[in-house]
């Protein structure tokens, strides 16, 4: 057993991904910037090693238990795949290849698993001078930079696909993943399409302004902080396929009411 509390472990995701916004905001925009290619050919700065530093210092100092898992170092134990008990997961810049371009939809997530189980959220977008957080049982909210004020989220009332406005981020991901077909269905069948990126279109549906988001080809880290804000929000998360899991490779998130109806349109396309 733990001595700490959810409401405990949310105040100090809000509190690692304040310190990290002293270190990313920073190094957004500037000119010594430095850039390398991951092997999997994806972009990493010195600021997203930066970021993960600062976050595992903070949780480590208040945590020392806790495992961690983050997108650039890895974790603690060496661990592939959900784990037993508390474990810290890391994105310390989502959105990178937009951060490096000087695009201003880049943040920084952090979430507590319990069991392998995101439980807590929090999320901060710097550059757009707003922060999204929640935890299991407590509700979600968000915060605009400069107010004390915590707003509570709530998704949305469309009850049909037919009536919603969906994002899918990247045509090309859907299409690597057997999914083009799906993808046609799906954004067939919707009233309004967007293909906004990162973490940004799951906290539109937290908020209300979008009844779904989702996409294919991502790792625990892009989606563990998303789960328990969209689902504070009186939302629901799976994976493309109706996992509820971070650890399948795709998140689906919607108002809940429309999410039965995606699923039965977002399934990967037979081989």
């Amino acid at each position: 057993m733990t001595p700490f509390t959810l409401q405990d472990d949310l105040t100090l995701a809000r509190v690692a991904v304040a310190n990290a916004d002293l270190v990313s905001l920073s190094r957004f925009r500037a000119q010594d910037l430095v850039v390398t290619t991951k092997p999997d050919r994806t972009p990493v700065t010195d600021a997203d090693q930066a970021v993960e530093h600062v976050i595992r210092a903070t949780l480590g100092a208040s945590r020392p238990e806790d495992d961690i898992f983050g997108e650039e170092m890895g974790t603690d134990s060496n661990t592939i795949g959900a784990r037993h008990g508390r474990q810290w997961i890391i994105d310390p810049i989502d959105g990178t290849a937009g951060f490096l371009r000087g695009l201003p939809v880049w943040g920084t997530l952090v979430a507590l698993a319990i069991d392998g189980v995101p439980v807590v959220g929090a999320i901060s977008a710097p550059a757009l001078g707003k922060r999204w957080f929640g935890a299991k049982g407590l509700g979600s909210w968000s915060t605009i930079a400069g107010s004390r004020d915590d707003i509570p989220l709530q998704v949305s009332k469309v009850s049909a696909v037919a009536d919603a406005t969906v994002s899918y981020n990247s045509i090309g991901q859907w299409v690597a993943d057997n999914r083009q077909e799906a993808l046609l269905a799906l954004t067939g069948a919707a009233w309004r399409t967007r293909a906004l990126g990162d973490f940004w279109p799951y906290m539109l549906v937290a908020e209300g302004s979008l009844d779904m988001a989702g996409e294919p080809d991502l790792q625990p880290y892009d989606m563990a902080a998303i789960q328990p804000i969209v689902e504070g929000a009186g939302g629901r998360f799976s994976s493309l396929d109706g996992e509820n899991s971070v650890w399948s490779g795709s998140a689906l998130a919607t108002n809940g009411l429309i999410h039965d109806e995606v699923l039965s349109l977002t399934k990967r396309d037979e081989a």
